[in-house]
């Protein structure tokens, strides 16, 4: 373990560092929106903005490395990202941020395509299952990170703005200073939505509607701090909860994913996601004799929300790969990536409008009436499938919902040869 890390240290630390700087500047989108006095609509819209530019960016950064090599990519997406992030404050607009997360989230698609790759190139399949849980838990501690930042600064200036470009700048130092070039990403195009959907019903609804609740939490979780009054300290202490939970909560699930049937476990997850939003709404007139202190269930309900929807993810990754042949993972991987993106795009603008209309606690009600039907399809889905025993299943993999179409495809080929490995020596 100490030789694996020893020879990617350099990549895990500029992922800390750009997640440090891109984790702070979603965190900010959400207390200086509220400063301009923004309304939650616009700010969904600035969100999706994200979301599109990551989804083209997936698709078209291949295309860049294989035109002008890796190095020269990953230095021009940090530059634009960099210097994007200045500019959030010379035109406090709307229509501006919007063009200017599009940039970022085409850039960061980017970086985690390069970075991918290298770290894919570092490892062999000995190693690449704990490699890829490192590489998640570093890209987590980076976003929880940005947030204890966060508490150093006053969102009304550009210091935090300056301070989130400065990190993200100087993370490609110690990347592009010893790096070797990675051969060239050859991603297969993803497959069409419909034999995904044919290959995996549970597995194609629930990665679009993962998706919606990703963007929404990591997008509009500041706004809905920001407009139910919370102070700049407690907003980056709620935005840390929704992303530390996954943490803690990745171990068990995973667990539980190898041992039984995974729509079990799906349905369980989302169903705890279902109900600790049901108690973030209780937050708005908590009962006296349970909760003195409204922050309490808050907090609560972003941690077991939050750290529900990572392990997700990978339950359903997990789950999709169980049903596919090993020839059709690296198309059904693009497709599911593709899947996600959508969601992630479309789900921020029907939260912001819901906030709008029915008020800041919808941000609730429109997660957790997510989380529900992701439980109630998967618990449709049990009585129309039989279910793979678990020693035919592929291996859990720690992944994040950012992760490119390279992790994806790779974590699923090397879940696939895992457990080939353990049935031959079974």
């Amino acid at each position: 373990m100490t030789r694996m890390l020893a020879s990617v240290w350099a990549l895990l630390l500029g992922i800390v560092l750009i997640m440090l700087g891109n984790g702070m500047h979603f965190t900010l989108m959400g207390l200086r929106g509220g400063i301009e006095e923004f309304s939650a609509a616009e700010l969904s819209i600035v969100t999706s903005g994200y979301f599109l530019g990551f989804l083209t960016g997936a698709r078209f950064t291949p295309v860049l490395i294989q035109r002008v090599g890796h190095v020269r990519v990953f230095a021009a997406l940090g530059s634009f990202m960099s210097a994007a992030l200045i500019a959030f404050t010379l035109w406090a607009e709307p229509w501006s941020w919007t063009v200017l997360r599009i940039i970022i989230g085409f850039c960061m698609s980017g970086i985690y395509v390069v970075a991918e790759s290298w770290l894919n190139n570092a490892t062999t399949n000995e190693n690449r299952g704990k490699m890829l849980s490192v590489y998640m838990i570093a890209q987590t501690l980076g976003i929880i990170g940005a947030q204890g930042l966060l508490t150093l600064g006053d969102a009304a200036n550009a210091a935090l703005f300056i301070g989130a470009s400065i990190l993200v700048s100087i993370s490609f130092a110690p990347i592009l200073l010893s790096v070797q070039p990675a051969p060239p990403v050859q991603l297969a195009k993803p497959g069409n939505l419909r034999n995904l959907f044919t290959a995996s019903p549970l597995g194609t609804i629930g990665i679009f509607l993962l998706g919606s609740i990703y963007a929404s939490q990591s997008g509009m979780g500041a706004v809905f701090g920001t407009e139910i009054g919370l102070s700049a300290n407690q907003i980056a202490l709620f935005v840390a909860m929704l992303f530390g939970g996954a943490l803690l909560l990745q171990v068990p699930i995973g667990w539980l994913s190898d041992r039984l049937d995974r729509r079990k476990v799906i349905c369980g997850a989302a169903f705890l996601g279902a109900v600790s939003c049901g108690l973030g709404w209780l937050a708005q007139s908590p009962p006296d004799w349970l909760f003195p202190d409204p922050l309490i269930p808050l907090m609560g309900a972003a941690f077991f929300a939050g750290g529900t929807t990572t392990p997700l993810y990978a339950l359903l990754l997990a789950y999709t790969n169980d049903n596919v042949p090993a020839e059709e993972m690296p198309a059904i991987s693009g497709g599911l990536v593709f899947t996600f993106g959508l969601g992630a795009i479309i789900g921020p603008l029907g939260m912001g409008f819901a906030m709008d209309a029915l008020g800041p606690f919808a941000f609730w009600i429109v997660l957790g009436g997510t989380f529900a039907i992701i439980a109630l399809y998967a618990f449709y889905r049990m009585s129309q499938r039989q279910a793979v025993p678990a020693s035919e299943t592929d291996a859990y993999v720690n992944l994040v919902p950012t992760a490119s179409a390279v992790a994806v495809e790779d974590a699923a080929n090397w879940a696939a040869e895992n457990a080939e490995a353990e049935e031959a020596v079974g």
